[in-house]
């Protein structure tokens, strides 16, 4: 299969809007965590919380409990998952404003969507069905399914899976600007979900609003050259 355009689309931050998700989900993980003994402090800052997301896995737990073991990391993110699944279910976050129309003017131009995560398989599939859009994405590619260590590995093997010829990857964090030069792609920076000064630099264009998406895809058949 080839696919001539594709748009990826990182999913906390860029997609969903994430804080009134994660921060409840991190809390109740981090209640847990404290009533079986296998953490004493107190739960992370809201700042701290919202600044690991992007993070894969390891990287993410060994930020947040980093006297803790690889044991109690593994539990605490698949006690994470849970919260979120239940959160996402109980219809805690939303998506972003305009998302649900931008998608469907790519959609409608030809363009395949995919999800490219750093998230856990179960959440990515999860939110896209609790929303209404799982059908929208030709595939959604996260490294809790595929175990890759960097975004940029995740996305290399997104391009090479379905042999696409042009790309853009539509994300909000530094990762995401690293996985979309580093793969050749134009690259949009989305400055309304964790970004912190400065991290979006290097994209091709930084975004205010999901709504001003699909005037910088750089694709002829969106442009309608």
């Amino acid at each position: 299969m080839s696919i001539k355009y594709a748009a990826l689309f990182d999913m906390d931050g860029t997609l969903l809007q994430s804080e009134t998700l994660v921060i409840p989900a991190f809390e109740r993980t981090f209640d847990d965590l404290r009533k079986c003994g296998m953490y004493e402090g107190p739960t992370p800052s809201e700042d701290k919380l919202t600044g690991v997301l992007g993070m894969i896995l390891p990287e993410l737990w060994k930020t947040l409990l980093p006297e803790s073991t690889e044991e109690t990391h593994e539990w605490a993110a698949e006690n994470m998952l849970k919260h979120n699944v239940d959160l996402l279910h109980e219809g805690i976050a939303n998506l972003y404003p305009g998302v649900k129309e931008q998608l469907q003017l790519l959609r409608e131009k030809g363009v395949k969507l995919f999800i490219a995560s750093n998230g856990q398989e179960k959440y990515i599939s999860t939110i896209v069905e609790v929303f209404g859009i799982a059908d929208w994405f030709t595939d959604l590619y996260s490294a809790g399914r595929f175990l890759t260590e960097t975004k940029v590995e995740l996305v290399a093997k997104l391009l090479r899976d379905y042999q696409v010829e042009h790309a853009v990857m539509v994300g909000d964090r530094k990762s995401d600007v690293e996985a979309g030069k580093g793969n050749q792609l134009f690259t949009i920076g989305c400055d309304f979900g964790f970004a912190k000064a400065g991290e979006l630099d290097g994209s091709d264009v930084i975004i205010k609003d999901f709504a001003e998406l699909t005037r910088h895809i750089p694709f002829p058949i969106v442009q309608g050259n």
